[in-house]
């Protein structure tokens, strides 16, 4: 149960009731006890002790019972997107949790923008008879809502990865849902802060948590929030069947990175903004992909439905030499894969096996805390002059 040192009763202690920036500093904590410690601690162990004979109840074991930080990180998740939410060892095992409630020969659709390694597994399960996968420009909202009628699980990504597209998600949920299909959104790039996918129609919402919520590239951890409790205990039940359980280290510190997510956000996201006008104007940038620039094709979408545009932006160089020399000269940014931390960071994606169909010459730069003169500074040097 939540603990938040107030009566149930009173109305300010219930975290559905604060805004998002409170939840994250404010909900799973202990209870508001002398003596209590203001975090919950890391507890390292397997199993519990047993009530006496014949009892039922309480933790017992920590794969299928979980432990007190999984609770309490848990807590906070759902309370900010609106559901239950289920904690696993990372991102990719929350993906594989929610497509094991597909029966075989489903039919799954999903993005042609595809983050690479959903598009594996995806690739796997077609490989094994275990569904069929239609890919979807999500960005055509017509083509994904006529996707979503035929299928079976519709997986969203918004913005997607690499390449910055946009999803009309309450058209594309509505249709999925409409037609009996399990519905499940990729919410890493815009958090819960910029965007809540079950408001918008979703069953699922998933988070790669090494990223954006952790924040500080030192952990793997996933999530998946359900809308419902009977759907929670069935991504639940998967994670105790195949054992995709996280670690306590890694969920303290996600739960300790989420306590500065607004403010974290808030600055790479206006960084990412100055960075995406800088080279929109820059001769040797031949495209910027950013939602918050009036002249992306998602911007007018992306505004109705995020509370803002991210901290990731896409920009591509006339070809892959170019961007790779990039790459090679800043020193500021990390050339470095996966992206959201303090630390800002770009890489090629079309380097990548599997990735080959991406524009040769297109940097994803997940921009972080630094100073943005420093961070131009730094890019502008490295990028080619004419």
């Amino acid at each position: 149960m939540r603990s938040h040192g107030r009566q149930p009763s009173d109305p300010a202690a219930s975290p559905r009731s604060w805004r998002p920036q409170t939840v994250l500093v404010a909900a799973g904590r202990p209870a508001d006890e002398p003596g209590q410690p203001l975090n919950v601690p890391i507890v390292l162990a397997s199993n519990f002790r047993a009530g006496n004979a014949g009892e039922t109840g309480g933790r017992q074991y920590s794969r299928g019972d979980g432990t007190p930080g999984w609770q309490a990180l848990e807590d906070v998740l759902g309370d900010l997107e609106g559901g239950e939410a289920v904690a696993f060892a990372s991102g990719m095992a929350a993906v594989a949790a929610v497509l094991d409630l597909v029966p075989a020969g489903a039919r799954v659709v999903a993005p042609t923008d595809c983050y690479a390694g959903v598009g594996d597994l995806l690739a796997d399960g077609q490989g094994q008879g275990r569904w069929q996968v239609e890919l979807v420009d999500v960005a055509d909202t017509a083509a994904a809502v006529a996707a979503a009628g035929r299928a079976d699980l519709v997986w969203l990504e918004s913005p997607t990865n690499p390449l910055l597209d946009i999803a009309d998600l309450p058209a594309v949920c509505a249709a999925g849902r409409d037609a009996g299909a399990l519905v499940a959104v990729d919410n890493t790039f815009a958090t819960p802060l910029l965007q809540q996918p079950l408001a918008l129609g979703a069953h699922i919402t998933v988070h790669s948590a090494t990223k954006l919520l952790g924040g500080h590239s030192d952990l793997l951890l996933g999530i998946a929030a359900a809308d419902s409790p009977e759907l929670a205990s069935r991504l639940r039940r998967r994670r105790t069947t195949a054992g995709a359980t996280p670690g306590a280290l890694e969920t303290f510190l996600v739960l300790r990175g989420l306590r500065t997510l607004t403010l974290r956000l808030e600055q790479g996201q206006r960084s990412a903004a100055e960075l995406a006008r800088r080279l929109t104007d820059h001769p040797a940038v031949t495209r910027v992909r950013y939602p918050g620039l009036p002249g992306h094709p998602g911007h007018d979408r992306a505004a109705a439905q995020m509370r803002g545009s991210g901290a990731v932006l896409g920009f591509e160089l006339p070809d892959a030499a170019a961007a790779n020399t990039v790459c090679d000269s800043v020193r500021l940014i990390r050339s470095a894969t996966s992206l959201g931390g303090v630390e800002s960071t770009i890489e090629r994606r079309a380097k990548l096996a599997g990735q080959e169909h991406l524009p040769p010459g297109l940097l994803r730069l997940s921009v972080g805390c630094e100073h943005i003169e420093d961070l131009w500074d730094d890019l502008s040097h490295a990028l080619p002059s004419t």
